[in-house]
Parts: C-alpha cells; structure tokens; sequence
C-alpha cells in the first residue's frame, strides 16, 4: 500500500488551532455523508433546542449532535436505548480534539426499534390518563359538519365525501396537511388545534373530526403515534374518529380519540347515519305513537265504561226523585188547604165573637151611642155643656144635634137623685 503524502512537512510547526482546523478539513471532506447505526445514549434535549447525544455498538462510541431546526422531525424518536440508523457528516469538535456526526435524518432501526418506541410512549401518555375511558366524548348522532384531517389528494377524503353523500349529504371540510414525513406529526397537531379555534362566526365549526390517513408500513403511519398528536387529539374540545390505516393498523392516536373506526370509509359510516333509515325510523315511530296512543283511549273508554256500569241511569235517578217532588208537593197541596180550613174557621170563630161583643150590637136593641164633635164617647150628662155639638149613633143610621142647657141640667139632677145613670148600661144584656 502506496504511503499518502503528507500534508505538512516533518519539519512544520503548527499551532494547535492550525492543526484542529487541518483535521476539521480532512475529515469531512473523505466523510461528506454517511450513515451509522448504533443505540442512542446519554441523550440531552439544550434548551436551544440542539440534541446532543452519542451512538454505540459494543466496541465503540461517537458523539453526535442535531441542531434546532433538522430535528424537527425526529426529535421525539431521540431517546437512550433507542437503536437507529442515522445520516449525516463527520467533524470535528476541536475545544475537546474529538470528532462527531452531525445528524441530519434519524430513523429507528427496524421494526422492531419502532415497537419497542411506540410501547414506551404508549405507557408514558397512558400514565397521565390521556387514554382513559371517561375522557371519551359522544359522537353527536346527527352532525350538521364534519371535518377531516388529511391530504388533499389521494383516495381517502374521496372516499369520506361519497360515502357521507350517500348516508346523508351534509358539509364536508377538509383540513389539508401532509400524513407521512418528518413535518407531518406537526401538521396534524395544528390541524386539529386549528378546527378546535374556530368559533362557527366567520367559518362553520364542526360538531365531529375525522383524522385520517390510508394504509400504509410502521414507519408511514408514525406520525400518528407522536406525542404531538396525540396530546392535539386528546386535548381536543371537539369529538374525534381516528381513522389511520387498515383495519389491523393501531396507532397512539387510536387510543386519544374517541372513537375508533377501522378505516377511512368506516369514519364516515360513524359520523353519519344513513338518511332513508331514519325516515324509515320515524315513520315506525310515527306509527307506534299513533298505535300507543289509540291504545290509551281504547283502554280508558272502557275503564269508564265499567265505571259507568256502577253508575244508576242518570235519566231514571233524576225521574225518581222527580216523583218524589211530585208525592211531596201533592202532600203539601192537601196539608195547605186543610191548613187554610183551619185557619178559616178559626178567624170565623172569631168574627163571630168580635160580632157578638160589638156595640152595634147593642144599638139593635135601642140603645144608642153618643160622641162629641171630635168622635170621642159621651158617657155622662156631666160632660155635656149646654149647645155642645153632638152626634147620636143608632143600629140604622146617626143623628147629629145639639145639646138644650135646661134639659141636661135636669137630667143631672134626676141622674144624681137616682144614684145612677137615667140611660143604663149601654152594654148590659
């Protein structure tokens, strides 16, 4: 083997820093690009957002370092005892005369790196309940918008129109972002965020999401297991249908949603319910109301006929006591007039009496009854003076006349010699 030449005579003295800087070009120019696989250790997330870390085998070590800005696709997969595959160039570090790649992609190294990855998340974000069965929120059953996240292109958001079309047409949006890279995870994060922002003014908010990607290996469906979208999807006021890959495909944002559907075509079937069912459903429902309530009127009509039945005939409860009015209005007719028979005679008894006791009476036999002028009853000659104004009632008729001085001086007298009064007891029998 041919000795290379040397790049700087035996004799040279070169500084530290002229010899660091002399490494520096001579290893990234024979290392421009290369790919190492090794298991991640001792990783270091800077606040400035550079990674550092180092890879290993069993007989050896190399730092590496990501800086801000290329590992934004891959930096959550930068975990210790993750084994990957990197790509990126050879340099030099020379505060501490080491050498180290500076990654540019990163990628776990195989299937089975991916699965061990996803079951530690998978752990981690179970932990903090974001899977937990009490977060789930219902499905309105009748959305009146749904919105989906996916790419623009391609069979999926095809395939979630027509079928929503043919269940019940309804409006469609479409989220579009792209569903496999290293961008991707973050752009379905914001799309989810994004839909949850709008406030149903300027722009229709939709009552459900579908979040949804066709099939596709581990590796194309990763971004739907970062914790970014996962996080997006669990924090999301709106109800999500996860709908990522096949039927046998699972991802962690199968887990935040809430729901599952196995695929594409499937969300769609569970966003919607099929519009000829429902009116069918309605017209069933339409027609047991109908059925239910006859059946109440049916029951009662007979419930008051068996009452009624209980019941006397009102016409012939009315009629009986009718002629019980009648029984006591004749025994009243027949009580009043013995009544007034009663109450007759006894007024004639009295009449009678009344006649037998009247003065007049008394005037039949010859008597007669002497008033003054103002109708009072002269009894004695005493109180008659001589041309007082008198009237002289007989049986038959009065007589008015005027009394002599001379003749009621000598009655007086005769009166008085006699002890008693010259016409008698004007009531004595």
């Amino acid at each position: 083997m041919e000795k290379p030449e040397a790049l700087v005579k035996d004799d040279t003295v070169l500084s530290v820093s002229a010899l660091s800087a002399l490494l520096k070009g001579v290893v990234e120019t024979a290392f421009t690009k290369v790919k190492i696989r090794g298991e991640i250790s001792g990783a270091k997330h800077a606040a400035s957002g550079h990674i550092y870390f180092t890879l290993k085998d069993e007989d050896a070590v190399i730092d590496a370092v990501s800086w801000r800005g290329q590992n934004a696709g891959f930096a959550s997969l930068i975990k210790d005892g993750l084994e990957v595959v990197v790509t990126g160039k050879i340099t030099t570090y020379p505060m501490h005369s080491k050498y180290q790649i500076v990654v540019d992609s990163l990628e776990p190294a195989g299937e089975g790196a991916l699965l061990k990855l996803l079951e530690e998340l998978k752990k981690k974000l179970a932990a903090e309940g974001l899977f937990d069965v009490g977060r789930k929120k219902p499905i309105p059953y009748l959305p009146q918008c749904i919105g989906v996240v996916s790419s623009p292109t391609g069979a999926v958001i095809r395939d979630i129109i027509h079928r929503v079309k043919d269940r019940f047409p309804m409006r469609v949006v479409l989220w579009p972002c792209l569903v496999q890279g290293a961008e991707a995870a973050e752009k379905i994060a914001e799309a989810i965020e994004g839909f949850n922002r709008f406030d149903g003014v300027d722009f229709p908010r939709p009552d459900v999401l579908i979040v949804a990607r066709g099939g596709g290996s581990i590796e194309d469906l990763w971004p739907f297991n970062e914790e970014i979208v996962v996080r997006a999807a669990a924090k999301s006021d709106i109800p999500i249908i996860s709908a990522v890959g096949h039927e046998t495909d699972t991802t962690l944002i199968d887990y935040a949603a809430d729901l599952r559907a196995p695929t594409p075509t499937g969300a769609a079937e569970l966003a919607t319910p099929v519009r000829a069912e429902l009116l069918s459903q309605v017209i069933k429902s339409k027609g047991r109301i109908g059925d239910a309530i006859n059946r109440i009127l049916s029951e009662n009509q007979t419930r008051v006929e068996g009452l009624c039945r209980g019941i006397p005939n009102l016409k012939e409860l009315v009629e009986m006591y009718v002629q019980r009015l009648d029984e006591k209005t004749e025994r009243l007719d027949a009580d009043f007039k013995a009544y007034i028979k009663s109450v007759t005679d006894k007024l004639g008894f009295l009449v009678r009496n009344l006649e037998l006791c009247s003065y007049n009476r008394v005037l039949e036999r010859g008597f007669a009854l002497v008033t003054n002028a103002g109708g009072k009853l002269v009894s004695s000659a005493k109180a008659v003076l001589p041309c007082d104004a008198l009237r002289i009632k007989f049986a038959d008729g009065e007589v008015a006349v005027t009394a002599d001085g001379a003749q009621i001086k000598k009655a007086s007298v005769r009166a008085r010699s006699k002890g008693e009064d010259s016409q008698g007891d004007l009531f004595s029998n």
